[in-house]
């Protein structure tokens, strides 16, 4: 951590803010309990990576100023998704009683075909712009 500059670290951290508080509002307007299949951090997990694979491909690549692709990437969408809230979630789902096992191996499944494909179809679209007839043009 020695080689990141002071201002990626404050960039980090106030997108982190950011992505939390977004969760958290995803969160509370739509809450589950322990035994219930856990929608909000489905739809969390899938819009952060149709989200991030865009970016990736729509800005980061484009020569994004790593203060910005700090911020957004590993701030805001870093904690705006989180692969421990997705864990929970499941080991919940499993201690709640055998019948929740099928609802977490769902669960499961839906994550990552939703999560791998909501990120395909990001960089997808992110890449468009290249093929687009106006790509490069300044926007007025």
């Amino acid at each position: 951590m020695q080689n990141r500059p002071l201002a990626h670290l404050v960039a980090v951290f106030l997108g982190g803010v950011v992505g939390s508080a977004l969760r958290l509002g995803l969160d509370l307007a739509l809450p589950h309990t322990d035994q219930q299949f856990p929608v909000d951090t489905l739809l969390i997990n899938t819009i952060g990576s149709f989200v991030l694979g865009w970016l990736t491909a729509a800005v980061f690549r484009r020569g994004a100023s790593s203060i910005v692709t700090a911020a957004v990437g590993p701030g805001v969408l870093g904690s705006f998704t989180t692969f421990s809230a997705v864990i929970l979630a499941l080991v919940l789902l499993t201690v709640s009683g055998p019948d929740q096992i099928i609802v977490a191996v769902v669960y499961l499944i839906a994550t990552l075909l939703l999560g791998l494909g909501a990120a395909f179809i990001g960089l997808r679209l992110g890449e468009r712009r290249d093929r687009s007839p106006h790509a490069g043009e300044p926007t007025r």
